[in-house]
């Protein structure tokens, strides 16, 4: 007999269905030859420090650091979990094969293996690898089945994540908890929240000490076109002044007239974090709110597996679009003029070298006629961001205008679109569902005709300015931070090449900001984040950068990659942890002043 193992039991549903295991049981499908079961996502943790030795029931700083000879995992204790693992283990033990239908990712690998250990699993395995749940990708994915050691590597990469929170979170939380917090409260660690945390207070700060200064700019209308002086600001008002005093009597000349085409291309498809992004600054919706809309129209088949890293579509996928433009009959007049010649193929969307586990978000072509209020908004957003791929670039030209006062230079610009190319898709429809519309920026102006050498007055004037601080971290920017270690990053391609060093994986990200809520950490004030004071009181205690570095827990994240792609051992990483959280401990025991963190209910 034949067992196959999903994440959700609506996943096992679609499965048993497609494998012909028709008999609905006690927590699992029958077949003729095979039975679907399903966890409920994680069944089993790794141990708690008190499973290891009644040494650790007590929080005792004389205790610290708690590393375990060996790492074990035992089954969460909830009746339902354990009653279902039963099941699981019952079909293993009289399995001829196992195939591993988690999800397909580094915390579905988890998951699967935790419980198939558990269950003292003994026979072969194989994995089911699948970017999408329909009826087509899940046979495609069962007729190309792999065995379950190609996989070993991203096992050993999300076991060493697993090991490393636990050696850093149980130690840290309470080694501060005990040495700075008052008596049973407890003060949370972690190694991608706490560093999340200072980025907040380390804005805030900015924000707080920020000393704005009055600047003033120079500015003249001349044939109902404003010219900004290109001289830049100037810092006092006198000086400001004198440059407008020596221009008032002169003409302003023409000296240079310059047209250039550009083009623009088309915006990136998603991932996990853009969408996040998109959806926060469009919706006001939170990380975690976006991850669970998306996760339901995977679950429905709309669209493929959302907990990804990559803008990019691995070459694969190349001819299997057209047909899912096809199918996406609801768009049929963005997509008739795509089908009409030879789909382009852009390495801006398709690159192999970009795609490791999955590629980008994208439909899968099922008819999304089911979705209803923020499931079609955000079916409606992904689906012009595929079209849109496959359009050609915006066109435009830029002219750029020139002019001089008694030496005073000064410039004038104008863009305008000749041919919208993508913006199309954004475009179409606007007035009945303006949705779509947030990668439009609104057109510099057409300019009249200048010639070189022309002259004539002009109005010139002074405009006083403040210069301003830097904004409150939004869910949007946050997510952006931690996907670059806090760094600003606009250019998308800088951006891929930092995803390797951010903090915290995609999938875990919106959890990590919902813990810091939970824990009373950070709060919102309208769109904008804001850390408590027991959030700051937290990170000025902290004087370890491992604790809340977010370039470090940067580098940790590229050495969990490392592990994932064989380039680094688990072993190494582990033993390094391991050496820094002993010397983390001395230096906090070491520190003889008695500050105390209140946190609040």
């Amino acid at each position: 007999m034949i067992v196959c193992i999903t994440e959700k039991p609506s996943v096992a549903a679609d499965i048993a269905k497609i494998l012909g295991a028709n008999i609905k049981r006690q927590g699992y499908y029958e077949g003729e030859k095979c039975c679907v079961t399903w966890t409920f996502g994680h069944l089993c943790c790794l141990k708690e420090p008190h499973d290891y030795t009644d040494l650790w029931k007590r929080w005792s700083l004389g205790a610290l650091p708690m590393i375990p000879a060996k790492f074990g995992i035992k089954l969460i204790d909830d009746n339902g979990i354990k009653r279902q693992f039963d099941v699981i283990k019952t079909l293993i033990s009289k399995a001829e094969k196992v195939i591993n239908c988690g999800d397909a990712g580094q915390e579905g690998e988890l998951i699967q293996r935790w419980v198939m250990q558990k269950a003292g699993i003994k026979c072969p395995v194989d994995r089911l690898w699948i970017s999408s749940l329909t009826d087509d990708s899940i046979r495609d994915g069962f007729k190309h089945l792999r065995p379950q050691k190609d996989f070993d590597r991203l096992y050993h990469a999300g076991l060493s994540r697993a090991i490393g929170d636990w050696i850093l979170g149980m130690n840290a939380t309470r080694l501060y908890s005990l040495k700075y917090s008052e008596p049973g409260k407890v003060l949370s660690i972690g190694r991608v929240q706490t560093p999340t945390l200072a980025l907040i207070v380390q804005r805030q700060r900015e924000i707080e000490n920020f000393k704005p200064e009055d600047f003033w700019e120079l500015k003249t209308v001349y044939r109902d076109v404003t010219f900004n002086a290109t001289s830049g600001r100037f810092k006092t008002e006198t000086e400001a002044q004198q440059a407008l005093d020596a221009i008032t009597a002169h003409p302003l000349t023409v000296t240079d007239v310059q047209r250039k085409k550009g083009k623009e291309q088309p915006p990136r498809l998603f991932d996990l974090t853009s969408l996040q992004v998109e959806c926060n600054k469009k919706w006001g919706w939170t990380a975690d709110e976006t991850l669970r809309l998306i996760q339901t129209l995977y679950e429905k088949k709309v669209t493929t597996y959302p907990r990804v890293d990559t803008t990019y579509l691995s070459d694969d996928i190349y001819p299997k679009v057209p047909e899912i433009l096809k199918q996406m009959e609801p768009y049929s007049p963005l997509t008739a003029p795509i089908l009409a010649k030879k789909l382009p193929k852009s390495k801006k969307v398709f690159d192999n070298s970009k795609v490791t586990d999955h590629h980008a978000i994208i439909p899968t072509g099922q008819s999304p006629k089911m979705l209803v209020g923020d499931e079609r908004k955000m079916y409606h957003l992904i689906a012009q961001r595929f079209i849109a791929a496959f359009y050609p670039d915006c066109q435009y030209e830029q002219t750029t205008v020139l002019a001089d006062a008694n030496k005073q230079g000064f410039k004038a610009i104008g863009k305008v679109i000749t041919d919208p190319g993508w913006r199309n898709v954004f475009n179409y429809g606007a007035k009945k569902d303006d949705d779509g519309a947030t990668t439009q920026s609104a057109d510099e102006g057409l300019l009249p005709p200048f010639e070189v050498g022309e002259s004539g007055p002009h109005t010139p004037s002074l405009q006083k300015k403040q210069t301003q601080p830097p904004k409150y971290y939004t869910e949007g920017t946050l997510l952006r931070a931690m996907e670059s270690a806090g760094k600003t990053v606009d250019d998308d391609d800088l951006r891929e090449a930092m995803k390797e060093n951010g903090i915290g994986r995609p999938s875990t990200r919106a959890a990590i900001i919902e813990t810091l809520f939970k824990r009373h950490y950070i709060r919102r004030e309208r769109k904008n984040i804001l850390a408590t004071q027991a959030g700051i009181d937290l990170i000025d205690t902290i004087n370890q950068d491992l604790l809340k570095s977010a370039k470090l827990t940067g580098i940790w994240e590229r050495r969990l990659r490392m592990i994932e792609r064989g380039d680094e051992s688990p072993a190494e990483f582990l033993e390094q942890l391991k050496q820094q959280i002993h010397h983390i401990v001395l230096s906090v025991l070491a520190d003889n002043t008695s500050r105390r963190i209140q946190v609040a209910e």
